[in-house]
Formats: structure tokens, C-alpha cells, sequence
């Protein structure tokens, strides 16, 4: 069924998707995105259905020096 909907939004697109894809980077995406918007760790983890913060946090929440150079300025303006 993936495959299906992969090749049918390949069609109707001009930037394809990679012709080996699965809904795992889906699911990355969606945990990083929500990381990156700010999500509550905690309820991040709960939402992916991680047994351990741990996961959450090393795999999905990516930093990077604009990410952490902007959240310093946010509390600085706090």
C-alpha cells in the first residue's frame, strides 16, 4: 500500500520521493518536526510510544548552533 502511495505521489509531483522508502523517515520527520516546534519531551515520547526518554531525545531531537543559538536568545528576551 506504501509503494502504491509512493509511486502516486511521484506522479503528481515534480520533486519525487526516493524509489526505496519506507514510513519509518515519515515518522522521523514527524518526531523531529514537533521536537524542533518546541513539543514537551515527555509528550513527545508518549506520542511515538518510546519506553525510555532516552530514545526521544538522542535520535529524534537534533540540535544544531542555530537551534541552540536562537533558544538562548528566546530566554534571554523571557
Amino acid at each position: 500500500m506504501f509503494r502504491g502511495l509512493t509511486k502516486k505521489c511521484n506522479k503528481s509531483h515534480e520533486e519525487t520521493l526516493p524509489k526505496v522508502m519506507t514510513p519509518h523517515p515519515l515518522r522521523h520527520t514527524f518526531c523531529t518536526n514537533l521536537a524542533n516546534a518546541g513539543m514537551n519531551p515527555k509528550a513527545l515520547q508518549y506520542i511515538m510510544g518510546h519506553s525510555n526518554i532516552t530514545m526521544t531525545l538522542n535520535y529524534y531531537a537534533h540540535a544544531s548552533f542555530a537551534s541552540a543559538r536562537a533558544e538562548m536568545e528566546r530566554l534571554i528576551a523571557a
